[in-house]
Parts: C-alpha cells; structure tokens; sequence
C-alpha cells in the first residue's frame, strides 16, 4: 500500500473498531440531494453544502448511492468504471472535499461496492467480448454456447427479463446475467477479477471511505445443480476480502445486501470473519405487516427465527431504502396480503415488492410513521433512514422503474423544491408537485420553523436515542401480554462477555425528575407499542423489575414503580413508550 493510502486510512473518522454498533445511517442519492452548478442533477458539492443539516438532522453514518460513471440504465448501479466519478455528480476533487467535510463533522460515511456485475459498457465486458475464448480477458465473464446452463437458479426481474442469459452477437456467445441483460455478472473463478476487486477496494478506503455496502453479495460465484446462492466459495471470497481489508484498513466496516432468510442472511457474519453488517431484509414487511394486521405476531415471529450474532457484528435495518419494499423473504400468502393493503393501484407493484416511499404506505398518517419510526429506532441493530422520510417525503408511482421514491429532495417551497436552480425540463426527475406530498407543503423550510414537525420530532428521538447506547449494544427480551396489539421488550446493556447484565436499580443524587433518579446511558430501556388503530391497555409481567422505577425518555416523565403484579400500562392510538428502568 502506498504512504498517500496509508495516510488517508489513519484518517479516518474515529478509531473505534466498533462504531457501526452505534451508527445512525442516512442513504442518500448523490444525484437528488442537492444541485450546486444549477445543472439539474445533484453533486457533491451540493451535498457538501447540506452537511450541516445532516448532522443537525443527528445522523452520524452517510450511504451515498452509486456515483459512479454508467450508462445510468440501472440508476448507477451498471457501473462502467469503478474508480471515477460520473460527471454529473462532479469530480474525484469534490468527492475528496466532500469526505474531508464530513469527517470535520463526525460523519462516516459508506459507499457502495457492487460485486456481482458490472455495465456492459465497462471496458473489462468490451474487451471480454473481444478476446478469444478460453483467454483470461474473456474469462472476466460467463459464457456459453446455450442458455441451459444454471437452470436452477431463479430470475430476480421477472418483470423483464425471460432468462438468466443473453446472447452477444460479438462474441457469438452467451453470456449470464443475474439482474439485467445490460449488467453482465463477473466470473470470480478468475482470478484477475478477484485482484481487480481488491484493487476497487483499496482504491476507495484509501481514499478514506468508511465501509463499503457490498451489493448483491449473494451472488457471486455460480456452481451448476444449485440455485447460485449463499456458496460457500462465495463466503471463502468474503473471508479473503475481509482479512485484506482487517490488515491494510484497519476500523472500516463491510454491511452485506443479503436479501435472506435469517439464517442464511446470518452466514455473511460468519461470527466476526466475514461482513461486519448485513441487512435484516425479512423484519422489514413484517413491521408493515404487523401494523396493519394490529398484531405483534409477524414481528415477533421473524425475530424468534433469528440467530444470535457475534459481539462484534450488527443487524442493518430499515423501513424503506431506493428499491422497492422487497417481498422476496414472506410467504406466498403474506404477499398476497401486503399487495391486497399497500398496493392497490397495480402501478405502485415493482419486481416482486412495492415502489412506495413510507409516507405513502402509510397514508400520510403521522401517527404511524412515528410509531414505525419508534420500532426502528428501539430494535437491536443499526437504523437507516431514507432521505426524505424524515419530512414525510411522498413518492411519484408514474415514474419508470423504481424513480417513484428517487425524486428530488425537497428543501424549500420555492423554485425546483430548492433543489436545483436549473430550468425545470432540464431536472433528472419532476419534484413532486402533487397537494398532500408536494413541495410546497412538504420541504425542510417549513419544518425547521415549525417546532411540532416530523422533522424536529426525528431529531428529539435521534437525541434520545444516541443518549442511550443500549439501543445498538443491547440484548433484547421480548415481554409477554395477552394483549396481541400490544408489543412490550426489554433492551438491556450487554456486558463484555456477551451475556446480558442484570437488572439493577440506581438512585442518583440532584434534583432529577423523580426520588430515583433519571435513566443513564447504562441503564435498561423499555419500549412499548400499541400497533393499533385504537387506544389499547397492556398488563407486563416486569416482577424481575421489581423497584425499579419507569422513567418516560421522551418527556423524563416518571410512571409508577414497578411491583410485584403486572405492570398496567395503557397506550393511545398507535402509541408508544420508551422507558428507563433506574
């Protein structure tokens, strides 16, 4: 590694192995946050102005989207070349300027690493073509003569594509494609296309990137008789890009875009030795789904079929993100039931999901948001906001593929949202101009000045939440109560060890806000959610709490002590409570 590589990774932000356990991520697409040269399309420079409304904002972990140069048939994520900028994004310089900025402020921030495929317009594919078969060149890809090959292995855009290979008139072959035919997937039994990846990956986190968000990771290595998933030739590759990274970037993190089972999501951990991350993609439309069906079950049920982790690892999770609300991980009836409750007009379907953005799916109402956002917020793992969901951003379901939840970030009422000062033909997507989600009613402005908004709300609940690190350290034990719109669970700390610290009752001097004290950061937290329409009462059987004494975070409000019969709680409409036990 070079001394200018060594130089920038002791630069990165922090040296705390472990701060992807408290991070608070926001994604973002470079191209719709901010346009600084009045060009249409958002840029780093941009983005390098809005730093200081993300770190007011309480987010402390940026994912950028790609921002690569491409064809943009797949918004950036056909990549035609994996060490530049796209131009209208701006330039290697910004880019730098822009990281430095954000680490100024404490900002990590994560990019995206797409592994399994690359442009059909990157010159590794042009070249392949090209060369003579058998040759190293033409091995950067998989190629055959028929398409019958992998007949196993399922098709991810069923919505058009009809096979998982292509045939390409010059190579006079056929070649195999995961996702598109325009994204042509990598041959990782090569082994110039392995050094070519951990050429990308140094590239980048000696750039001073934070961690790298591995897309489709899954996927990478193709074996016939199997479904060419989750290989163990797949996991032997991560191990090897892991111990790389481990020894040349030391405190950077790999997050794994897994889109399975837990169990099988859980191998990308590989207790410590593979991705520090991975996305929990089953929890997401189960907390949907439990809202709506005003019953715990579907959330409980998926997080009882979760395996432990290491200590050193972390769930990723989310309520929406720039793809569709993915149904690949529930059943065939669930399914039917989310198409049947959140995507009434055929058009909001995309692949196999729903092209919503949360404000939508959730019909505008405030209280649920909250609620959800509570949910995110209070489960173990690392929470990822979207952009926008933080002022109630809607979404355009007449826009081609998945551009429905991509559209301009909405900052102000005046022209372009305050986007961009270009014309507005010349806008990469319309703003959103309808009267409920529109930006003249839905903008940042507004909500900054408005202190009972759902911007200054996220904001209180992101300070609550950093305030108390058991949110992303602690364990989790899930309460009983007959009440099956009712979800109650303990957060507690997590010693060194691994094992879960016993409950203790602490009485601090000053003049808090009750005789016992206020919650510490050490403390356990008790969360509890009423995922109905209608006010709901709860009886929790917290006699092993017995004492203690239920501070309101929100509000340091204090409840009555806890005693030796059911604790009686009672919530408003799709209500929730975070308490302190001290």
């Amino acid at each position: 590694m070079s001394a200018r590589s060594k130089a920038a990774s002791r630069n990165s932000t922090g040296p705390e192995p472990l701060w992807y356990k408290d991070a608070i991520f926001y994604e973002l697409r470079v191209r719709s946050y901010y346009d600084a040269n009045g060009d249409g399309v958002g840029d780093f420079e941009g983005l390098t102005k809005r730093l200081d409304y993300l770190q007011s904002l309480g987010v402390n972990t940026l994912w950028l989207l790609p921002f690569y140069p491409s064809p943009m048939r797949d918004d950036g994520y056909d990549i035609s070349d994996y060490t530049e900028i796209h131009p209208d994004c701006g330039t290697l310089r910004d880019f730098k300027v822009f990281l430095r900025e954000a680490h100024a402020r404490g900002l990590r921030v994560v990019t995206e690493l797409v592994l399994n495929h690359t442009s059909d317009q990157h010159e590794w594919f042009q070249r392949a073509r090209r060369a003579a078969p058998g040759s190293v060149h033409r091995d950067y890809y998989m190629w055959s003569d028929t398409p019958d090959k992998f007949r196993d292995v399922r098709i991810i855009f069923q919505d058009f594509e009809p096979s998982n290979w292509s045939w390409d008139p010059v190579a006079k072959a056929y070649y195999f494609h995961r996702f598109f035919s325009h994204q042509p997937d990598l041959n990782y039994d090569n082994p110039a296309v392995r050094r070519e990846i951990m050429r990308i990956v140094a590239f980048w986190l000696g750039h001073g990137v934070d961690g790298l968000r591995l897309d489709a990771v899954p996927y990478l290595y193709k074996r016939e008789g199997t479904g060419c998933e989750n290989l163990p030739e797949t996991h032997a590759f991560l191990r090897e890009l892991r111990s790389y990274i481990d020894e040349n970037f030391p405190n950077r993190m790999l997050l794994a875009e897994a889109n399975q089972w837990p169990e099988d999501a859980v191998a990308y951990l590989a207790e410590g030795r593979e991705c520090q991350m991975a996305f929990h993609f089953p929890l997401m439309p189960r907390i949907f789904m439990s809202v709506r069906m005003e019953d715990r079950y579907p959330l409980t049920d998926i997080w009882a079929q979760t395996p432990d982790i290491d200590p050193s690892c972390q769930w990723a999770l989310f309520l929406r993100n720039h793809d569709e609300l993915t149904l690949e991980m529930v059943t065939d009836e669930e399914r039917d039931y989310m198409y049947s409750e959140y995507a009434k007009d055929p058009r909001m379907k995309r692949n196999i999901g729903i092209g919503r953005r949360l404000a939508t799916l959730v019909d505008n109402d405030r209280r649920v948001a909250e609620l959800l956002h509570s949910l995110l917020f209070s489960l173990p793992g690392s929470p990822v906001l979207y952009y926008g969901d933080e002022i109630g951003m809607g979404d355009n379901i007449y826009l081609g593929d998945r551009d429905a939840v991509r559209t301009p970030m909405q900052w102000s009422p005046d022209r372009n949202a305050g986007f961009s000062r270009a014309d507005f033909a010349q806008l990469y997507l319309p703003p959103l101009m309808d009267p409920v989600y529109g930006f003249q009613s839905v903008n940042v402005e507004a909500q900054m000045r408005n202190p009972s908004s759902l911007l200054h709300w996220m904001r209180r609940m992101l300070e609550v939440r950093r305030q108390h690190p058991v949110f992303g350290t602690g364990s989790i034990e899930v309460i009983s109560t007959d009440n099956p719109s009712a979800l109650a669970y303990i957060r507690v700390p997590t010693g060194a060890e691994g094992g879960t610290s016993k409950p203790r009752r602490t009485r601090r001097a000053g003049n808090g806000p009750s005789p016992e004290g206020t919650p510490a950061a050490g403390d356990a937290v008790l969360c509890v959610s009423n995922l109905s329409r209608f006010a709901q009462p709860a009886q929790l059987p917290l006699h092993r709490w017995e004492g203690m004494t239920p501070i309101e975070l929100l509000g340091r409000t204090p409840f009555p002590p806890i005693g030796e019969l059911p604790y009686f709680v009672t919530l408003p409409p799709y209500g929730f409570y975070w308490f302190g036990l001290v």
